[in-house]
């Protein structure tokens, strides 16, 4: 029987169940991710958040390092735009999966911006036009999020538990989807990722999605709550554990009012 089980866990990191978006869904998912990212307003679609050293572009504010940046943060928009190629979206003729960030500052940004170069004009109507691929990349991405968590975990009662809080999250006790667990999922592994990577942790400990699944109290009936205030309390401790220089603390407020936006 333990054989069985550590075999049926082997095949769910191997396999990941693919989430396909309907075209309503898609463009839901996309204003609401839009909504807790850029409140919904065009002047952050292309972005440069205070104190980082990257852009945030897209609905998901997406990560985009500059040539030869490094960071201990996923690079995500290469991502995206790898996803889109795939599903043959039009991309200004500069553009490709391996162009890196344009500007080499924050400051050469702005002026990008402030000036309306080509660039940063045709960069602002593509990321405008295609929010709903956008949303789907995330749902391909969330996709891989579990079996990659998983390949993660070498405890087989730790790998049980997560893969049993995602499920709880993510569809009805009938085993129909939950769209606002699709949507908590989603918005979360965009938001902080999976929480694999050894480079995005503070004092070795992690926010990410694992680390919020794996910390969700078994006794709180409300799932989607127990998801919420699990990320909270994650979230919390990456704040204490971060770099004093970074002043994460400004963002608490901003991450809490998200975050209640799973449950309330």
């Amino acid at each position: 029987m333990r054989f069985i089980f550590s075999l049926l866990l082997l095949c769910s990191t191997l396999f990941a169940q693919e989430i396909h978006l309907t075209k309503k869904q898609a463009n839901y998912i996309a204003k609401k991710v839009w909504q807790n990212e850029g409140a919904g307003l065009d002047k952050y679609l292309v972005h440069w958040n205070e104190g980082e050293a990257f852009a945030s572009v897209g609905i998901g504010h997406f990560i985009w390092f500059s040539k030869g940046h490094t960071e201990r943060f996923r690079e995500v928009f290469p991502m995206v735009l790898a996803f889109m190629q795939t599903k043959g979206v039009k991309m200004p003729s500069w553009l490709t999966p391996t162009t890196p960030l344009p500007w080499n500052s924050k400051a050469e940004f702005y002026r990008a911006k402030k000036s309306h170069t080509k660039k940063h004009t045709q960069l602002f109507k593509f990321l405008k036009s295609t929010m709903p691929y956008q949303a789907e990349f995330m749902a391909r991405r969330l996709s891989q999020a579990l079996p990659q968590i998983l390949d993660s975990i070498h405890d087989s009662q730790k790998k049980a538990l997560v893969k049993k809080h995602f499920n709880e999250v993510m569809y009805h006790k009938n085993g129909t989807v939950n769209e606002r667990g699709l949507y908590i999922l989603l918005d979360y592994t965009n938001f902080k990722g999976e929480g694999t990577l050894k480079s995005e942790r503070y004092k070795g400990q992690g926010w990410g999605l694992r680390q919020v699944l794996e910390h969700m109290n078994p006794q709180e009936p409300n799932r989607q709550k127990a998801f919420a205030l699990s990320a909270k309390a994650m979230l919390s401790r990456r704040i204490k554990n971060s770099p004093p220089t970074r002043g994460e603390e400004r963002w608490r407020k901003g991450w809490n009012i998200r975050l209640d936006t799973y449950w309330k």
